[in-house]
């Protein structure tokens, strides 16, 4: 288990050797975020807005957790804000974009924030299943624990939920194994680190684009209006050739984390 981000510690999981440190204690690896942004995220969320990403590296960097291997590549890294909860799901952004513009309000009216949102939990391709996501959870329970944070919740994207787009997602997060365990993984990793489901949140993120930018993004051709299955895609895309404009809603699960004394 990850010791508390702000004080680099030597982990080893799976054979695996890593440290937890923040981006604020390493701001020379921000290029390499970056590039495991590219290599892992798929395109057609570049159509979402962004608005206030920028700030994770600069105003929020100190909630950045990065698992760094022995010669200092990045191999997985945790994004997070910390926020103003009231403790209900009606006071839940809806979206990341607006999770974190919430945050940098809280942080310019010198709001006590009282939880800690999750963003993204990244493992390099050539390092996953390896136990790597698991650790950049506790890792962020411990970072919302050093802060005096009650709670870490989460938006998570089901991991398989893409190989059954038409099913809603309602029903998706509902389904499990036969151990009563969660059927999707991502979820399952979530579960067995003690979170609880809290509700759906429909559309983390909004991407948009012409027609023409939905080719590219996604290789697929879309020869008249309606709604397409697209390979990574949660649930289908909504084509409309008329105003030459596509549209998807990315869902989630928010997911929520009770952080005490024993995850520091």
């Amino acid at each position: 288990m990850a010791n508390r981000p702000e004080a680099a510690s030597g982990i080893r999981t799976e054979e695996t050797s890593f440290e937890v440190v923040t981006l604020k204690q390493r701001p020379e690896l921000e290029e390499q975020i970056d590039l495991l942004h590219q290599e892992t995220w798929d395109r057609f969320l570049d159509g979402a807005p962004w608005r206030y990403w920028d700030s994770l590296f600069d105003t929020f960097a100190d909630f950045q957790i990065l698992l760094c291997d022995p010669n200092d590549v990045v191999i997985g890294f945790g994004h997070t804000v910390p926020f103003v909860w009231d403790g209900t799901t009606e006071d839940l952004p809806p979206m990341l974009d607006e999770i974190i513009g919430r945050a940098l309000d809280d942080y310019r009216h010198a709001r006590t924030p009282t939880a800690l949102s999750a963003l993204a939990a990244i493992v390099a391709p050539k390092y996953q299943k390896r136990g790597l996501s698991s650790e950049i959870i506790r890792a962020m329970c411990s970072l919302a624990a050093e802060h005096n944070l009650q709670s870490l919740v989460a938006p998570v994207g089901p991991t398989l939920k893409h190989l059954y787009p038409l099913t809603p997602m309602e029903r998706y997060v509902q389904w499990k194994r036969a151990d009563g365990s969660p059927f999707d993984p991502w979820i399952r990793v979530h579960w067995r680190l003690g979170a609880e489901q809290l509700c759906v949140a429909p559309k983390t993120a909004i991407s948009t684009g012409t027609v023409e930018d939905w080719e590219e993004w996604t290789g697929m051709s879309f020869p008249e209006s309606g709604a397409y299955v697209v390979p990574g895609a949660l649930q289908p895309v909504k084509i409309d050739r008329e105003q030459n404009m596509g549209v998807y809603e990315d869902p989630g699960i928010w997911m929520l984390h009770r952080v005490t004394e024993s995850a520091m």
